[in-house]
């Protein structure tokens, strides 16, 4: 979501307003600069940190077109900044720290999602800078560690606490029919204006399609990942950033699509690619794994890890709010933005006498 200039300068007029009244309000402890939104534990929190945090994880923010909906999501920004430097001081204490390796990793993974083109175009609409994106990468990361250590690291799951989850929740292990996790490559003749993937790699004839199928086969002969190659050149937009993956397919589904894509998954071992080509435009098919119809056990690969997982999600959740909860009723928080939009709201409006005998 994007939030234009016109939203940011309301909002910053709006908070700037609401600070002035506050600071006439004639209390005895000095008000903050209007720009200071939020203070932990003695470090404050400013607007343009906040506005920073807000454009680098637009597409997080849910869409709005009112101002109230921006003053909502800078809420919610804060309240997220308040929590990470809670965990940071939490960092401090523990001597976790993220290092430079670990941080270019990270930047690294993020810009393999998308284009060079895609990931400058993105900065830039965010008014970022790659130094911008490092530097939030490095608090990300150091917050993970401290939940790792603190939570994660703490849940246990037993073999009797998945037998038990197991015994009642059998239905869920039992297949009606025959699955197929599958994945693919498209490549087309002709232009497609919406091209995603990371290398902006586009057949747009005939010639181009089939010379680009076998660059591609001879690509994956050599040892280069199918996922990899669906990210790099695949023309399917709706799986190109999931590394072409359609995730699993029941036999009735598959019995839909076009014949010569179903013979291909049919026809195709699991852990194998197969192909198939129609109207000039090629697909290559990865079949990844087949699931047999039928009840499974604890003992089916698969099965057992996959509770334990589950299980683990569950207990990480309930585990990570109660600890966050408790991490921040321990620090000494004061949020100035919600203080300032909650005073302006008790504040009654002024009313002008009228004029003698009006």
């Amino acid at each position: 979501m994007r939030r234009s200039a016109r939203r940011h300068q309301t909002l910053v007029a709006v908070v700037s307003a609401l600070a002035a009244s506050a600071a006439c309000g004639g209390s005895e402890t000095r008000a903050p600069a209007p720009d200071v939104w939020a203070v932990v534990d003695g470090h404050q929190i400013h607007q343009d940190e906040v506005v920073k945090t807000y454009r680098r994880e637009a597409q997080n923010v849910p869409t709005s077109t009112t101002d109230d909906g921006a003053m909502i999501a800078e809420l919610g920004v804060v309240d997220e900044i308040i929590t990470q430097e809670v965990l940071l001081a939490r960092a401090k204490a523990l001597k976790l720290d993220a290092t430079d390796a670990e941080v270019e990793a990270a930047y690294a993974t993020r810009r393999a999602s998308m284009s060079d083109a895609e990931f400058q175009q993105r900065l830039q609409e965010r008014s970022a800078t790659p130094a911008d994106l490092r530097a939030a990468l490095r608090r990300d990361l150091v917050v993970q560690k401290v939940l790792d250590q603190d939570v994660s690291s703490k849940i246990d799951i037993s073999d009797r606490d998945i037998a038990d989850y197991f015994a009642g929740h059998r239905a869920e292990f039992s297949v009606p029919e025959t699955q197929y996790h599958i994945a693919q490559i498209l490549v087309t003749p002709v232009a497609d204006p919406q091209i995603r993937n990371r290398r902006n790699d586009d057949a747009k004839t005939p010639d181009e399609a089939k010379r680009k199928f076998e660059m591609l086969k001879a690509k994956l002969n050599a040892g280069t990942p199918f996922a990899e190659l669906a990210a790099d050149y695949s023309e399917d937009p709706q799986t190109t950033l999931q590394g072409g993956d359609l995730g699993f397919i029941s036999a009735t589904q598959l019995s839909r699509i076009p014949p010569q894509l179903r013979d291909v998954v049919l026809k195709t071992d699991p852990g194998n690619v197969g192909a198939a080509s129609a109207g000039g435009g090629y697909t290559l098919i990865a079949v990844i794994a087949r699931e047999t119809a039928g009840q499974r056990d604890l003992n089916t690969p698969g099965v057992h890890d996959a509770i334990k997982s589950t299980l683990h999600d569950r207990k990480e959740q309930l585990l990570r709010v109660a600890y966050l909860t408790t991490m921040r009723s321990r620090a000494k928080i004061v949020n100035y933005l919600a203080q300032r939009i909650a005073d302006a709201l008790r504040t009654p409006p002024s009313v002008t006498p009228a004029a003698p005998g009006k």
